[in-house]
């Protein structure tokens, strides 16, 4: 499974995720979806975590962000909850204002189609502790 989620299982893995590198620990993937020419108000991407990839927290503010999971094991996380496990099929709805984070188990890379309106505000880094104690609370699932 890791091989074919490394290589795109649906849609292209993507070029590196430089433009928003610095809102990740590890190495992510970005394929955008939809071409600026169809002019809508929400982006769509695939993306592709490595293993112990994650992103910071962040919130949507003015909007939400629709994750349709694809391919691996990842987690997500809502401030103040514990994380959750998130294997392909599984869908997590992200309303405005939620402070959240989500990316890749310690040991199996991850894809994710992401469905996002309004405006990120990018925050701190998952903490390596945080991180550990998710993909402890993802084993429990």
């Amino acid at each position: 499974m890791n091989e074919e989620v490394k290589n795109g299982i649906i849609f292209n893995r993507g070029p590196k995720n430089d433009a928003y590198a610095q809102y990740f620990t590890g190495q992510s993937y970005l394929q955008g979806l939809i071409s600026p020419e169809a002019e809508v108000n929400v982006g769509v991407g695939n993306v592709t975590f490595e293993p112990g990839c994650r992103n910071n927290w962040h919130i949507h503010h003015d909007g939400y962000q629709l994750l349709l999971v694809i391919g691996g094991k990842g987690l997500y996380q809502e401030e103040g909850k514990p994380a959750r496990l998130l294997q392909p099929g599984d869908v997590v709805v992200t309303h405005d204002g939620v402070k959240h984070w989500h990316g890749a188990t310690a040991d199996s890379w991850f894809s994710h189609v992401a469905i996002t309106a309004g405006t990120p505000e990018w925050l701190e880094a998952v903490s390596d502790e945080q991180y550990s104690q998710a993909n402890n609370e993802g084993k429990r699932d």
